[in-house]
């Protein structure tokens, strides 16, 4: 079958966030007289949206859910002044989107990060590329849930089993499973090959070019 659109993860596949969103979660830790992390230790962190970022953050002992809900406002307000100042895409990004979108494929972002931010995020580093930008607007919406991916699958007017999902974590390969679409891993974000591929990746690929392969 030809493919004829394809979802991204945005964090870990399209951009490197990594720096930002620990910085920006370091600075109310640090605010609060809390322990910080070091960038290796949040790479693990990230993936199921800010809210759980800010729980694993926290100290075990000032994790309830008042801290946690307060913490994560103010981890927003931080984040949302920072989220494009060190973001950077990964190595042949551009370059691939640029290719699929003379190629007239369909691309979209769907993300665990805030609405508000992925669509920042998305039109700023990435203008003119994707028709969708879909962040999380409730938790119960959160990847693995497929209703998003689907609803853009609507959108589209397209099969579901017509689409790529890309996505560098196992919830994005579960994502994809979910809505009945193609899992391709990459190899470039925050989990190993193996993770993915135990997670139902029926691909993975270890450069953005290797993308059009596939197609």
């Amino acid at each position: 079958m030809k493919f004829k659109g394809i979802i991204f993860d945005l964090d870990g596949t399209l951009v490197d966030s990594l720096h930002d969103i620990s910085d920006a979660m370091n600075k109310v830790l640090t605010a609060l007289s809390y322990p910080t992390h070091n960038y290796d230790t949040y790479q693990y962190f990230i993936g199921s949206g800010l809210r759980n970022l800010v729980s694993k953050a926290l100290p075990a002992s000032n994790s309830s859910d008042d801290e946690i809900e307060s913490c994560f406002e103010c981890m927003v307000d931080e984040y949302s002044k920072i989220c494009t100042l060190k973001t950077k895409p990964y190595d042949g990004i551009v370059e691939l989107l640029e290719k699929l979108t003379s190629q007239n494929i369909k691309m979209a972002v769907f993300s665990n990060k805030a609405d508000e931010l992925t669509k920042k995020i998305a039109s700023e580093i990435f203008p003119n590329h994707f028709d969708t930008a879909v962040g999380l607007s409730t938790e119960e919406l959160k990847k693995p849930n497929p209703f998003e991916a689907i609803e853009i699958s609507k959108k589209w007017n397209l099969k579901p089993e017509e689409i790529l999902f890309v996505g560098d974590s196992d919830i994005d390969m579960k994502t994809a499973l979910n809505a009945n679409m193609f899992p391709v891993g990459v190899t470039w974000g925050y989990r190993t090959e193996q993770e993915l591929k135990n997670s139902g990746a029926k691909t993975v690929i270890n450069k953005a070019s290797e993308l059009i392969a596939i197609l």
